[in-house]
């Protein structure tokens, strides 16, 4: 009797990780199915899908604005300041109506007290497992490592679909998704001619083809608003486990759960896919494949997803210098004309099927017209301008002597500058991460035109920067843009005061935008310190 206690006792310690999995997996499931259950989708949502059919030259920027003024309670709102210059310049007009009621979108306030002391939770637990960690104090082992890390993700994506449940997300946003889902569905190849404001590139069109293919089964379109936010929970998923994987290979299995963890439960995660229902985490997802593909040597298909990223979001060039470092690094020139020809190769069949009745140039004009919507020092992102009162300045505007948009410029070639210098002094191609994570870091904090949303994939570029460059540092770095990240879309996803004019400041901002200046300093430094010990080592290996 007594042994068989004592086996019972051995196998509940042996197996007690998995067996508290197992309990939050059924709490999850359970959560998710009353959710789901329970859920009702916003009237606006819905209506959205009426406005399908709308006619192509009705004015879109018009539709985009009022879908952002909708269900606006709070009277107080405030506005960039225009000068009447600007007032009278259309373009930009429309471009600021997309984004002047960021922050009034659909969402409810009552659950950001909730989010806010779970996001402070995740910090302090966050911190106590990091000093553990470095400590040598968190030892732990697994007996079914698989199942582990299979529950993790589940759990990940069931407490995600909940969520997407409490929050309908941003409703400019997503009437825009929904609407264009709609009509890349009934009319996929003359989309860019039918549907409204169509301004993305085109590689999701096709993810938002199979969302309105979805709804239009009978029953489906009820959850319009949860199948949009899907793919970006999948990503979300796909990301944790390629850390995970990498982690596994490279330091060890516990190590690639805990991180997977730290991403997985993060709310600087989850915030832009689960609750605004923004596109950041696919993006992100495709941005780690494609240098995680320089890190094991295949160029010519990282060429390929750096591609397909670029045809997701503008974006998508930040990070393009890292595929140039590795050819550079490698001398071979056969090697940069596969990776042109693949390139172009991806960009002509993911285009093509769009291309019917258009221009040769279409796609360019498309891109143009994206980027020219945005000709501000800082679009809500909280960086160097928006810390120095530039939020909504216009980008042709002087600071000192040059205009903020040639400060851009310049900073852009200064920190590409940087990450090539690094990049090639290390002479490895393991550093391609943290050369990634110098350039949306760098180009974030001191480039013009940046979103709230755009630091986002910084996150998991300073996870994947430590499992290959084995530096502690990094975590600091993790946390440091979990608080700014999550700081800056809360700021706009929940705040009062909608978008801020280019004269007004909060503690909080400003707070938010120096602490990313001091983020990217202490990245240099960590790169730089990391440079200057491997110099030591050849050194040493040499003598």
């Amino acid at each position: 009797m007594e042994g068989a206690q004592n086996m019972r006792k051995a196998f509940f310690k042996e197996h007690i990780v998995q067996i508290g999995l197992i309990l939050i997996l059924l709490i999850s499931l359970f959560t998710c199915i009353y959710s789901i259950s329970n859920y009702k989708s916003s009237t606006n949502t819905n209506k959205m899908a009426v406005n399908q059919n709308m006619p192509a030259n009705q004015d879109k920027n018009n539709m985009r604005a009022k879908g952002h003024r909708s269900n606006f309670s709070n009277k107080n709102t405030s506005f960039p300041t225009k000068s009447p210059q600007q007032h009278n310049n259309t373009q930009l007009h429309n471009g600021t109506q997309r984004n002047m009621n960021r922050g009034f979108g659909n969402t409810n306030n009552k659950y950001a007290p909730v989010l806010t002391l779970y996001f402070v939770l995740f910090l302090i637990l966050f911190i106590i497992m990091y000093r553990l960690f470095i400590n040598k104090k968190l030892n732990f082992s697994l007996t079914n490592k698989k199942l582990s890390i299979a529950l993790l993700l589940c759990i990940g994506a069931l407490i995600r679909i909940s969520l997407s449940t409490v929050m309908e997300g941003y409703s400019g946003d997503m009437m825009l998704f929904n609407n264009w889902a709609s009509s890349a569905a009934k009319n996929f190849a003359n989309f860019y001619s039918t549907a409204n404001s169509s301004d993305y590139p085109p590689l999701y069109i096709y993810i938002l083809f199979l969302i309105g293919k979805l709804t239009s089964i009978s029953g489906l379109s009820l959850y319009y608003s949860i199948l949009l936010k899907l793919p970006s929970i999948i990503a979300d998923i796909g990301t944790a486990y390629l850390i995970y994987r990498l982690a596994k290979k490279y330091i060890s299995v516990e190590s690639g759960l805990l991180l997977s963890v730290f991403y997985i439960f993060n709310p600087a995660v989850f915030i832009d896919s689960t609750l605004w229902g923004q596109v950041d985490s696919f993006f992100a997802l495709l941005i780690v494949i494609s240098v995680f593909l320089i890190c094991e040597g295949k160029a010519v298909f990282s060429s390929v997803i750096f591609t397909l990223s670029v045809l997701m979001k503008p974006q998508g060039i930040i990070f393009l210098p890292v595929l140039l470092f590795e050819i550079i690094r490698r001398r071979n020139i056969g090697l940069f004309i596969k990776c042109l020809i693949s390139a172009i190769a991806a960009a002509v069949v993911v285009i093509l099927p769009f291309s019917s009745g258009q221009s040769i140039l279409w796609i360019f004009k498309l891109y143009s017209k994206t980027i020219s919507e945005y000709p501000y020092a800082s679009v809500n992102g909280f960086n160097f301008y928006s810390l120095i009162g530039a939020n909504y300045e216009q980008s042709s505007n002087t600071f000192f002597i040059f205009s903020y948009g040639t400060w851009g410029i310049i900073a852009i070639t200064a920190i590409t500058l940087l990450s090539l210098y690094i990049y090639i002094k290390n002479k490895n191609r393991e550093f391609a991460f943290a050369a990634a994570l110098v350039q949306i870091s760098g180009v974030f904090t001191f480039s013009t035109g940046m979103h709230e949303r755009y630091l986002f994939p910084a996150l998991v570029l300073a996870i994947l920067s430590y499992v290959y460059l084995k530096d502690k540092r990094f975590f600091v770095l993790f946390l440091g843009y979990s608080i700014t990240i999550y700081g800056n879309i809360y700021y706009i996803l929940f705040g009062k005061s909608g978008i801020m004019n280019s004269n007004s400041h909060s503690m909080l901002s400003d707070g938010i935008s120096l602490l990313n200046i001091i983020l990217f300093i202490y990245l240099i430094k960590i790169l730089i310190d990391i440079t200057k010990k491997n110099k030591l080592l050849n050194l040493e290996r040499i003598e």
